[in-house]
């Protein structure tokens, strides 16, 4: 057994931890799913910003910066762009919606009916995309370790699984933190050593590989230009919709919400120039890297770098990274969807008058079983890697997303619509992404808009993009605003439901009490011990035999953790005394 697999098997059993650590956090539905709404800003921070990660980050989107430079800086300059947003206006709103799972939200806006559709329109669509991830990162670390690709999948979704449903959203958010800061040591680390290597940032664009500010393969600087602003557009939608809201239920009050959006951004802004320096030095000075991994091409850009600039043992750092960015995502959304299902179906639908008990058990079971259903995805879509079908399935996923965003965004601005605007309104969105997304070809707009240069790959592929969003902001936003001309009123039950929901979207949630100090103390007392462990095991890595270079990476690295645990632990401290001399 190698240096690099005893470091992620490691890091595994770290997680296992983490949510047997926090069993004892969960005793009610609200605690199992969004940690009775009494989690400190810099856990929900960490998991807003985690959500929006993946293996794809280090692979696919490492590939682009590799080849087409700052470009791919953009997509996570939107995320940021968002997220302030949130900072500015949303954030506290949706922690104001007082509900346990964002679906509930939808149902006091728009009855029933969309509840169910929302309910289950949602959840394969987040289902397949978990699956796709879990194929995603096994691909990889087949590749480097040498291990199946069946067998990564299945100890991955269960180590994910058995974490989740030992620990509920206690465990899944603090793991987020925790794998945050695994990601951030890590590649400040990788960074660090990429710029000196290089000579400098200045030095490593200038032998950069073709134009590092906009990319190869491109006729037409305004397909560019028009795929930025409507990437911009798209990511404002996808993070400031009633949806998405579950990033903030889970914190303490509505400012806990409010900070808990200002870091994710923060760290939107700061992380790309981190993560993709390693691949910008892969594309100015490892130009012909890629001829060493065979299919998986340039999406081993980072994993070059760390395997040939890197000491021993970066690797294992590096995989349990990718292990991190993926689990984050998933596991969030395995909890999301288990609470989905309960809150609004199981408990709604099938048994009104559960107990809290019944429902925890029930909570569990749920994601035990969307555990194994994500596993088996995985499976199913790893077996038709060189069939069409698995391009089918990822067209599919993308058909729903972003239609069901628009009505649930522009539902809390515009009251007077029906209640079936909102399910309507995801038929029409479905119809305009098979139209753009699929059926439109290139040749079809060379032929329209008569274009003496054929359009590249990646022209089309923006292009693509931006026509897709454009048509849905067009036709799916001007559907639902058109459905005011049929508004009629409501029955009075459920006007008044429709005035509870706005009126708690205007009234901040504000946290007190000794019982939620006393929870504040604990969350900082155990994870910054967590941390600490953390920050000693990777400190201990500069143990290895390895040049003194490449020791002092491993001391930066875990002296970033270990100095985190400590200000955690010390936080804590102070708390606590601060309680008892009061």
């Amino acid at each position: 057994m190698t240096v690099d697999t005893i470091v992620v098997a490691a890091y595994f059993l770290f997680l296992i931890a983490i949510g047997w650590m926090f069993r004892t956090f969960t005793t009610s539905t609200s605690d199992y799913f969004r940690g009775g709404g009494k989690m400190l800003w810099w856990m929900v921070g960490a998991t807003a910003f985690m959500t929006q990660f993946s293996a794809w980050t280090f692979t696919g989107a490492a590939g682009r910066a590799y080849s087409d430079g700052f470009v791919v800086v953009i997509l996570f300059l939107a995320n940021a762009f968002g997220y302030f947003v949130n900072y500015m206006y949303f954030a506290p709103k949706f922690r104001q919606l007082r509900v346990v799972t964002a679906i509930e939200a939808i149902r006091q806006r728009f009855g029933k009916t969309s509840e169910q559709f929302f309910t289950w329109g949602g959840m394969p669509d987040s289902l397949i995309s978990a699956g796709i991830w879990l194929n995603g990162l096994a691909i990889f670390v087949a590749a480097v370790f040498d291990i199946p690709m069946e067998a990564t999948i299945i100890v991955t979704g269960l180590v994910l699984m058995l974490m989740s449903v030992t620990g509920g959203s206690w465990a899944v958010v603090a793991s987020d933190f925790m794998q945050m800061l695994v990601i951030m040591a890590v590649t400040i680390t990788c960074a660090v050593a990429a710029y000196f290597q290089g000579g400098g940032i200045t030095n490593i664009v200038n032998n950069f590989q073709g134009d590092f500010f906009v990319g190869n393969n491109l006729n037409y600087m305004s397909i560019f230009v028009l795929w930025v602003v409507f990437i911009f557009i798209k990511q404002f939608g996808v993070m400031n919709n009633s949806i998405n809201a579950y990033r903030y239920l889970c914190a303490k009050d509505s400012e806990n919400a409010r900070k808990a959006a200002g870091l994710a951004c923060v760290l939107m802004i700061i992380g790309p120039v981190i993560w993709f320096l390693p691949a910008w030095y892969v594309g100015a000075f490892m130009p012909n890297f890629a001829t060493e991994y065979g299919a998986v091409g340039n999406d081993a850009a980072y994993l070059a770098f760390v395997q040939h600039m890197m000491p021993a043992g970066m690797v294992g750092l590096l995989m349990s990274a990718m292990f991190a960015a993926t689990m984050s995502s998933m596991d969030s959304g395995l909890n999301r969807n288990a609470g989905i299902f309960v809150m609004n179906f199981y408990s709604p639908i099938l048994r009104p008058n559960a107990s809290q008990k019944e429902l925890v058990v029930v909570s569990k079971t749920t994601t035990i079983v969307m555990g194994f259903i994500i596993i088996a995805i995985g499976l199913f879509i790893n077996s038709l890697r060189h069939l069409s079908l698995f391009d089918i399935v990822l067209n599919v996923g993308a058909l729903i997303g972003f239609p069901m965003l628009i009505p649930v965004l522009l539902g809390m601005w515009i009251r007077k619509t029906p209640d079936w605007s909102a399910w309507t309104t995801l038929i029409v969105g479905g119809i305009v992404s098979w139209v753009f997304g699929i059926s439109l070809q290139a040749h079809d707009v060379e032929h329209f808009f008569g274009l003496e240069q054929a359009l590249t790959g990646r022209e089309w592929s923006d292009l693509k993009v931006a026509l897709s969003l454009a048509a849905h902001v067009v036709f799916t936003g001007g559907f639902f605003l058109l459905t005011m001309l049929f508004y009629r009123g409501r029955t009075p039950e459920r006007e008044a439901e429709v005035e509870r929901l706005f009126e708690n979207w205007n009234t901040p949630v504000v946290s007190s009490g000794e019982a939620q100090h006393d929870l504040d103390t604990k969350q900082r007392s155990m994870l910054g011990r967590l941390i600490c462990t953390a920050g000693f095991g990777v400190l201990a890595m500069a143990l290895l035999p390895n040049e003194m270079t490449g020791r002092m990476l491993f001391l930066l690295c875990g002296s970033i953790v270990l100095v985190v645990g400590v200000l955690l632990v010390n936080a804590s401290k102070v708390q606590h005394q601060t309680v008892s001399e009061s």
